[in-house]
């Protein structure tokens, strides 16, 4: 009987070249960093949708304010600058809320929503009134010089 000789065939390659794992490596931080941008925008982006609601949010409740008032819509025209005042912005409760107390509440509440720069401008004409409510969004806008203006309007 004749004895033969298996010699294991030596492969070709017998595992990864260090170049192979660098441009793994380099594959995947930019992948890694693609994520972390994505993850920055998304956050940018939604501090600038809080904003948004925020805004919207004060412009319909002056609004509704203001339409429940009807005989004293043209008291409401006019600019409103934000404050933020170190008490509470809440109104009183117990008692009737007249224009004065009700706006002075709700700058203290666009000030601490949007900021000292936010403004809020009421227009009454022929019946119509419209709530506009601005403020800085530089997450939004990279131009600082522009504000976001959120406006709604209504039939009186």
């Amino acid at each position: 009987m004749r004895k033969i000789d298996f010699q294991p065939h030596r492969t070709a390659q017998g595992g990864f070249t260090l170049i192979e794992v660098m441009i793994a490596i380099l594959v995947m931080g930019i992948g890694l960093l693609g994520f972390a941008l994505l993850q920055t925008m998304n956050v940018r982006f939604v501090q600038s949708a809080n904003y948004r609601t925020q805004a919207t949010n004060l412009g319909y409740e002056l609004l509704d304010q203001i339409r429940a008032n009807r005989i004293n819509a043209l008291s409401y025209a006019g600019t409103y600058a934000a404050t933020t005042g170190k008490g509470d912005c809440a109104p009183s409760i117990g008692k009737d809320i007249g224009k004065d107390d009700f706006t002075r509440d709700w700058r203290c509440r666009l000030g601490r929503a949007l900021g000292d720069s936010a403004s809020g401008t009421v227009t009454v004409n022929d019946g119509r009134v419209r709530v506009s409510v601005s403020w800085g969004d530089e997450r939004w806008n990279p131009d600082s010089k522009a504000d976001t203006t959120f406006a709604a309007e209504s039939l009186l």
